[in-house]
């Protein structure tokens, strides 16, 4: 294994989180938030001493890792980013213990939205703003991690391949610079736009940017304890909309609007996800609609971000709970099964069964009626990811029974974690304590969150390399 390479790798993931201390560092000390300034400048110190450590380890190599080194790299990014961004939870006033910290961290890098802290707006506002800001960085460096790692056609079960993927010498090695900072400006460019739209809209600037770096990411975490606290006015529900389908989409569908490159054909997957969109609406129109409220909950639930607007949707909290596991577009933020895996295994069996019925039909094997063919490779991955989405479902559920939370909350909470969903009144979860969870609980969690991100084939490819002779 080259270690030294997957340092110099990991170096490079450290000193971003030093920029975000700095900003924590300056807004403290604008607005005379001194209460918690130290523990930005432990963070700042640590990620600066992580990352020159890490560079200079691995800066005498060649700078070539195969795909298991860069999925081990992944892992390592998660547990070290998560550990430099939990110090300020650490050292709060609040005194919660390190394994909490570290809860809240990585439920934040993966986007999951899950919180040890109660009562938000009692929370320092510069604790507020470092929590989004872990999602925001960790649903950029999940995109570093899409396109330039999990792209790799040896052990492609991302199978970002069936999609639009950007240009074809988008992902070479030669050009990796240019790669990370084309993702760098799109993401940065939606989420300026965001960020203006709901300013703009009336929502006040602290919380515009919190919501912006929370939804450009998926994720689920709020300034405020509830998301009607922020949003009031239709036009801001709008806005909410649009951010919910921008999260859910192609990655590359605002930057090929913009490079006035947009075709159809293109994203064939996007049309199909605003199409299920949609139906699963209209699913709800004759039960219980409630306008923009209902639209918002099915597409924060088809983004895996699970904000809502709703007081209490019990009824329907399975129903949102099936959507979560759809998940958005395969090269997008959104965690789940993936609608277009969902879409081979359907047609797939569909398809079987027609032959069984009239063995002399031809069988479009097209994904998304597009040039692109489902091969027996797609195939096998597919369903090898729906399989281990529910050998995750169980194990993790019956870690979290014997915590004593009961089946139900257990089953749910599961479900949330592995496609890295906010528990909230949608899936009628708000009051649920991750506080006052066993340590082992929390350490089960931290673990499914990121495989959740990730997926569970890939720590399988990991083991497999490691302890198995290829």
């Amino acid at each position: 294994m080259n270690i030294k390479s997957i340092s110099f790798f990991l170096s490079l993931f450290c000193f971003p989180i030093s920029l975000l201390a700095l900003i924590n560092i300056l807004y403290s000390s604008y607005f005379d938030y001194f209460l918690s300034i130290e523990a930005y400048f432990a963070t700042l110190i640590l990620s600066l001493v992580f990352g020159l450590l890490f560079y200079f380890f691995g800066k005498q190599t060649n700078k070539k890792i195969n795909f298991i080194e860069q999925l081990i790299l992944v892992v390592l990014v998660y547990f070290v980013i998560g550990f430099l961004t939990s110090i300020p939870f650490y050292l709060s006033n609040f005194q919660v213990n390190f394994t909490s910290a570290f809860f809240e961290s990585i439920s934040g890098l993966t986007g999951t939205g899950f919180s040890i802290f109660k009562n938000i707006k009692y929370l320092d506002p510069t604790l507020i703003l470092w929590r989004s800001s872990t999602q925001w960085i960790g649903g950029l460096y999940f995109l570093f991690f899409l396109i330039l790692l999990f792209s790799n056609k040896t052990f492609n079960f991302k199978m970002t391949n069936i999609t639009y993927s950007g240009d074809d010498n988008f992902k070479t090695r030669e050009n990796i610079k240019d790669n990370i900072l084309k993702i760098f400006i799109i993401y940065c460019t939606i989420s300026l736009i965001l960020l203006c739209l709901y300013n703009i809209s009336g929502v006040r600037l602290f919380n515009s940017l919190n919501l912006t770096m929370t939804l450009v990411s998926g994720g689920g975490f709020l300034p405020s304890d509830n998301l009607n606290d922020i949003i009031v006015t239709n036009t801001q529900k709008i806005i909410l909309i649009f951010s919910l389908i921008v999260s859910m989409l192609n990655f590359y569908l605002i930057f090929n609007l913009f490079s006035k490159k947009i075709f159809f054909k293109d994203h064939r997957e996007d049309f199909y996800l605003i199409s299920l969109s949609i139906i699963l609406i209209l699913l709800i129109y004759f039960n219980n609609f409630d306008g923009f409220n209902t639209i918002i909950s099915v597409l924060s639930s088809i983004s895996n971000s699970g904000l809502t607007l709703v007081k209490n949707e019990s009824n329907l909290s399975l129903y949102f709970l099936f959507i979560t596991i759809i998940g958005g577009s395969m090269i997008s933020n959104t965690s789940g099964v993936k609608l277009s895996r969902l879409y081979i295994l359907l047609k797939i069996t569909s398809a079987e069964i027609i032959k069984l019925i009239s063995p002399n039909n031809v069988i479009n094997k097209t994904i998304f009626n597009s040039e692109k063919k489902i091969t027996d490779e797609n195939i096998k991955i597919s369903f090898l990811i729906f399989i281990s989405f529910f050998i995750s479902l169980f194990i993790l559920s019956s870690f979290l029974i014997l915590d004593n939370i009961g089946f139900e909350k257990s089953f749910k909470i599961s479900i949330l974690t592995i496609t890295n969903t906010v528990n909230s009144e949608m899936y009628n979860l708000q009051n649920f304590n991750f506080l006052n969870l066993l340590t082992s609980s929390k350490i089960t969690l931290i673990i499914f969150m990121i495989i959740g991100k990730i997926e569970l084939i890939s720590i399988f490819l990991i083991f497999k390399k490691i302890f198995l002779k290829d």
